[in-house]
């Protein structure tokens, strides 16, 4: 399935509840995460909200489709429209289409997009469909646990961050997300599959940014 190509928008009931009940006490700002070395350089031709596919291309990416049904918040609840949503992500093999990234011995994806662009709607509102990303060492033998990168431009505020999937199996060992503080506003929740797509599983996240 591919779903509209820019800026798409769902409302979410659990962020709307969330809005209606902050007016007395004020919500806990996003825990900022490292930006790692892997923001494209080159960004790509195609960049709009659905990433399972690449504009020109007949091909579907490789791996577990997903949607991702966002809200932009700030500390009291309001929506935080126009901001730009920037995101990026290693392919369900765990490389990241970077030239830093060349010593992977993953292949690259060339019908998995990678990265987009997006703006909040009105009601702070933001989606995308993707794939579920690849694990990969970091050296060590550590590794990292599945994660999307987000950089998130408002009007005054800037959060760069990461969102993670609950039960992961390498969630409790990976040393980013243990080190987010409070580890749960980073973690996105199970939702519902969206009528339209039936075959993608889907993530809900509340972005709390800090201002407001």
């Amino acid at each position: 399935m591919q779903i509209s190509r820019r800026h798409l928008v769902l409302g979410g009931s659990a962020a709307v509840g969330l809005a209606a009940t902050a007016g007395a006490q004020k919500l806990v700002p996003t825990s900022s995460q490292d930006l790692g070395p892997f923001y494209p350089l080159i960004r790509p031709s195609d960049e709009d909200a659905d990433l399972t596919r690449v504009r020109g291309l007949k091909g579907v990416a490789s791996g577990d489709p997903i949607n991702v049904i966002g809200r932009l918040l700030d500390v009291k609840g309001n929506p935080v429209s126009g901001a730009r949503v920037e995101l990026w992500q290693a392919n369900a093999l765990g490389r990241y289409d970077h030239p830093g990234d060349a010593a992977s011995t993953a292949a690259l994806d060339p019908n998995f997009q990678g990265y987009a662009s997006l703006v909040s709607d009105d009601q702070g509102r933001f989606r995308f469909r993707t794939i579920k990303p690849g694990h990969y060492s970091i050296g060590g033998g550590l590794r990292r646990t599945r994660h999307i990168h987000f950089d998130i431009r408002g009007r005054s505020e800037r959060l760069i961050t990461q969102m993670y999937f609950p039960g992961e199996e390498l969630n409790d060992s990976d040393i980013l997300l243990r080190n987010a503080n409070p580890r749960e506003s980073v973690m996105a929740r199970a939702t519902d599959r969206l009528s339209g797509d039936p075959n993608a599983a889907a993530f809900a996240w509340d972005v709390i940014l800090n201002v407001g």
